[in-house]
């Protein structure tokens, strides 16, 4: 049976090695905070990390995490992640809450490696992350908020 770290967890995981990490998640361990989207890695409401970097879930299968630690957004934390959601929650970002989860897991990797991103590299980082409310640019602001918090 295949084990699992999740948010500093190990489990063993009663399921195909083909199966996504989201269905995992969501439907083996009950982590539930990360969503389903599309299921073809285009709009990023999967997003967890594997140890430390974003990847979409829905696409990256449980075989392929090997041992790797996943961090999913009931596990964020740190100096990053709190500012991250602290700006989230200053700046009223979100609106529906649906893509949320994956939009924060975006931005917590890109300010773990870049602390003072530019607009150009806020949007690369989160190119992927669809917010069909269209709160892009608060998202963007916060993450320029999280970065001076960090500063």
């Amino acid at each position: 049976m295949p084990k699992l770290t999740v948010n500093g967890v190990t489990h063993e995981v009663d399921a195909d090695p083909d199966m996504p990490l989201l269905w995992v998640l969501r439907d083996r361990l009950d982590a539930t905070g990360t969503k389903y989207g599309c299921g073809i890695a285009q709009c990023g409401a999967c997003t967890v990390h594997l140890d430390g970097q974003p990847v979409r879930s829905c696409q990256t299968k449980l075989g392929d995490v090997g041992t790797a630690q996943v961090t999913t957004i009931e596990g964020v934390s740190g100096r990053v992640a709190e500012a991250v959601q602290a700006a989230w929650r200053k700046l009223d970002v979100v609106q529906c809450g649906y893509c949320q989860s994956g939009q924060i897991m975006s931005a917590i990797g890109l300010l773990s490696g870049n602390a003072k991103p530019s607009d150009s590299d806020i949007d690369g980082a989160m190119d992927g992350n669809i917010c069909r409310c269209g709160t892009y640019q608060r998202i963007r602001a916060a993450i320029h908020e999280a970065a001076r918090d960090l500063a």
